[in-house]
């Protein structure tokens, strides 16, 4: 900053006194100011003579004499017999110069405008206390809590240590047809694993409403069986409520003539994928490696009850109640409470700890 006052102290000390030569030479008489050229030219040739012979260094232009001859260059007729120092080229190459400069400046593009810091300090807070988020969830989540004119998620993206790319979406037009067509009275369903602090493997089913993306029901247990698998559908569609297709992969259990016979009997149309095509199943898939990511990579389960609390307080704390996604318009799968609509700055949030703090809930302030 120092320096950059004392250039700045040159710079108006060498244009001030350029404007004092030039008062000067107005009040003076035609014979003085012809006199002084005279010795000023006689000084300026000493100096060129004594260049050329003794090749002492060439002064180098500051940027005020450059601005002085491009000046000269437009209002004085013989310029360029005056000119020592450098080339006439010189002088309209800094012409040029210049002239781009001001144009670059000129055009510069805006981009978009500015947040203010408490919108920043809004943004690193969700993303601190949830730092599996996306920047889109982030902007999701801030949305939907009715905040006005929330920043877009690449604006959102700068201001976050990392980011992640969103998966690519299989571009199968058939199924994506038939999904799309009948997504509210579809479920999907399938099995993952979960080893324990003692390394047992535990088996967990979840069922997703493919409309809502809602998590209708899940069991854990050590040994899945096709008996098992049929009761937990049963607690699912308690009186009667039970959607028109399931999809499920190949997995013996799905696949066995119990469980088939049980959704004929419930009027349950199996849709079963094809061999190793898991993205037919995308939602049961994608909600799967989200449990994973956003809760088993970051808690071990000590037993079969323990994952079971956890999943318990994941699923009906936070997936399901305030956790948006992309595929329903930011939406969650239960409906959250609408707010006033409130700019950023003027927000004030209260948070609500998840799983010890391993995410937040959020709600307005009165």
């Amino acid at each position: 900053m120092l320096s950059f006052l004392r250039s700045l102290y040159d710079y108006g000390k060498e244009w001030l006194g350029y404007l004092v030569s030039y008062l000067k030479n107005e009040f003076l008489t035609r014979h003085a100011a012809n006199l002084e050229i005279i010795a000023l030219r006689s000084q300026l040739a000493s100096y060129v003579c004594r260049f050329e012979k003794e090749k002492i260094p060439t002064p180098r232009p500051t940027p005020a004499f450059r601005q002085l001859w491009v000046l000269l260059s437009k209002h004085l007729e013989n310029w360029k017999d005056s000119l020592a120092m450098v080339k006439p080229d010189t002088v309209i190459r800094w012409h040029r110069t210049a002239f781009k400069f001001y144009w670059k400046k000129k055009s510069k593009k805006l981009g978009r405008p500015k947040i203010s810091s408490k919108t920043i300090q809004l943004i690193k807070r969700v993303h601190k206390e949830n730092p599996l988020l996306s920047p889109e969830k982030i902007h999701e989540k801030i949305r939907i809590l009715g905040v006005d004119q929330p920043p877009a998620p690449n604006t959102i993206a700068k201001y976050l240590p990392s980011t992640r790319k969103p998966p690519s979406e299989k571009q199968i037009q058939s199924w994506k047809t038939f999904l799309q067509n009948h997504q509210e009275e579809m479920w999907a369903t399938d099995f993952f694993t979960i080893p324990t602090l003692t390394f047992n493997v535990l088996h967990v089913l979840v069922i997703i409403h493919h409309e809502t993306r809602k998590i209708v029901h899940f069991g854990v247990t050590a040994n899945p069986t096709a008996e098992w698998t049929i009761q937990q559908f049963r607690n699912a569609t308690p009186y009667g409520k039970v959607p028109k297709y399931l999809i499920h992969d190949n997995d013996p259990i799905f696949c066995s003539s119990a469980f088939q016979a049980f959704l004929q009997s419930s009027d349950i149309t199996p849709k079963k994928t094809a061999y190793r095509s898991p993205w037919q199943n995308a939602y049961a898939e994608r909600v799967i490696g989200t449990i994973k990511r956003e809760l088993v990579d970051h808690v071990i389960p000590l037993n079969e009850r323990h994952l079971r609390g956890l999943l318990t307080e994941y699923i009906k704390s936070y997936y399901n109640t305030h956790r948006t996604h992309q595929g329903i318009n930011g939406k969650t799968p239960i409906p959250s409470p609408s707010y006033l609509p409130t700019s950023a700055k003027d927000t004030v949030l209260e948070a609500t700890p998840v799983l010890n703090g391993l995410f937040h809930t959020y709600k307005k302030a009165a």
